[in-house]
């Protein structure tokens, strides 16, 4: 599996402008696209992710779990290492994010204008 690119999302993205979050949380959808080609371990995340502080971070991958999108599975042996992956659920909602990714791009212009007003 390929490494997460750091420019992964421009700085700029329109995910989010997107005015339908998952489970009301701001970098969901961004989690869940890092997480759609396999399991990958919190320090992968931050390089794409890394506008987004641990905190937040956090706190946003303990609500996709809450909510059934990712997976949380920790080893212990040989050294401590914990995995997110999405489920089937989470899974499911790659294409509705695609489309919704796509309808921002098509409405850039006039979401900036909303926001801006």
């Amino acid at each position: 599996m390929e490494a997460l690119r750091a420019d992964m999302f421009e700085e700029i993205c329109p995910s989010t402008l997107l005015p339908v979050r998952v489970g009301g949380d701001k970098w969901a959808g961004l989690i869940l696209r890092c997480l759609e080609d396999g399991p990958r371990r919190y320090s992968e995340l931050r390089v794409p992710l890394a506008r987004v502080s641990p905190k937040v971070l956090t706190q946003s991958l303990r609500s996709l779990e809450r909510d059934g999108f990712v997976r949380r599975t920790e080893c212990a042996a040989p050294v401590r290492r914990v995995t997110y992956e999405l489920t089937g659920l989470g899974r499911s909602l790659l294409e509705p994010l695609r489309e919704f990714c796509t309808w921002a791009e098509d409405h850039w212009d006039e979401l900036l204008d909303a926001r801006e007003s």
